[in-house]
C-alpha cells in the first residue's frame, strides 16, 4: 500500500509539474544524489512507467543523461571511494594479468587499451602502470567535466588520453586492429541490447581485439527461458546475456566467472572475450 501511494503521488507531481519532471530526467536521475523527496517520487514514477512499458530506449537515455550531466558529481560524492583498492585490485586484476600474458605470447605490442566509462581514470592508470605490451591508454566518458578533470590530473602521463564521447561512436571513428576494450563495474548495463550488439559487431570488424567486461546481471535472469536482455535493479539498468551477444559477433570467450555482488540480487560477471 505504501509503495502504491508513493507511485500515485509521483504520478500526480509529474502531471502538476511537467517541466520540472522533464528537467529532472534531462539532468540525470539514475542514482539518487541528494534528491529532494518530491524529486525522488517523480524519479521513481518516471522509471516505473518506462519499465512497465518495456521502453528500453527511454531508460537508456535517462542513464546516458545522468552520466553525461552528473558523472563528475557521482565521483566527487564519495559513492565510488576506493573502488580501485577495495574492488578492482582484489577481484579483477587477474584478468589484466591474463590479458598481458596472452599479448606477450604474440611478440608484438597492441595499439590501444580503451576503457569505456572511465570515470575518474584511477583504474585505467593502474592498468597502464602494470602493462608493458600496450602503446596507448584511452579513457572515454560521457561527462565533459570529468574528462577535463582527468586531463588536468594526468597531464604528465604520456600514455594516457581522455575523451568525452559516446564509446560506440568513438570506436567507430578511431578503432584499430590490436585493440583492447574494457568496462568495469557497470557500464554496459546502461546500453540497450541493440546498442551493445552493435558495439560487439563493430569491434568484430577489426583484427586482434580483446574485450574485458566486468558487469552486473540479475541473479534471477534465466537465459534458457529469456535469452534477451531484461530490466533489473533499483537503477532500472539492463541484465544482458553477454556470452550470447559476444558469440553472435564472432568472439571467443577466454574467461567467464561471476560472484554475488554487494547487492545479493545481482551477480558481478567477469568476462574475457577475443577475436
Amino acid at each position: 500500500m505504501k509503495e502504491l501511494v508513493k507511485h500515485y503521488v509521483g504520478k500526480g507531481l509529474v502531471a502538476i509539474f511537467p517541466e520540472k519532471a522533464k528537467n529532472l530526467s534531462i539532468k540525470g536521475m539514475t542514482i539518487q544524489l541528494h534528491l529532494p523527496v518530491a524529486d525522488r517520487l517523480m524519479r521513481n514514477y518516471i522509471f516505473d512507467k518506462a519499465k512497465k512499458e518495456n521502453n528500453f530506449e527511454a531508460l537508456s537515455n535517462y542513464h546516458k543523461d545522468f552520466w553525461s550531466n552528473k558523472g563528475e558529481d557521482y565521483f566527487l560524492s564519495g559513492f565510488n571511494t576506493d573502488v580501485l583498492e577495495s574492488f578492482f585490485k582484489p577481484k579483477c586484476s587477474f584478468l589484466i594479468d591474463s590479458l598481458e600474458e596472452q599479448i606477450l605470447e604474440q611478440n608484438e605490442n597492441y595499439n590501444l587499451f580503451i576503457e569505456i566509462g572511465t570515470g575518474d581514470g584511477t583504474i585505467l592508470k593502474y592498468i597502464k602502470d602494470r602493462s608493458t605490451a600496450i602503446d596507448k591508454f584511452i579513457g572515454i566518458d560521457l561527462s565533459k567535466s570529468q574528462t577535463e578533470a582527468n586531463r588536468q590530473r594526468y597531464q604528465n602521463e604520456d600514455k594516457l588520453e581522455f575523451h568525452a564521447a559516446d564509446g560506440v561512436e568513438w570506436i567507430k571513428k578511431n578503432g584499430t586492429n590490436k585493440m583492447v576494450v574494457m568496462t568495469s563495474r557497470g557500464v554496459l548495463e546502461y546500453f540497450t541490447q541493440a546498442k551493445l550488439q552493435e558495439l560487439f559487431t563493430i569491434l568484430s570488424q577489426f583484427e586482434k581485439v580483446y574485450f574485458i567486461a566486468i558487469e552486473p546481471t540479475d541473479v534471477d535472469h534465466d537465459y534458457s527461458k529469456n535469452p534477451d536482455s531484461k530490466i533489473f535493479g533499483f537503477e532500472n539498468s539492463f541484465s544482458h546475456n553477454y556470452i550470447k551477444l559476444f558469440t553472435n559477433a564472432g568472439f571467443e570467450i577466454w574467461h567467464q566467472s561471476k560472484s554475488v555482488d554487494w547487492n545479493p540480487s545481482s551477480y558481478m560477471n567477469f568476462i574475457g572475450a577475443k577475436k
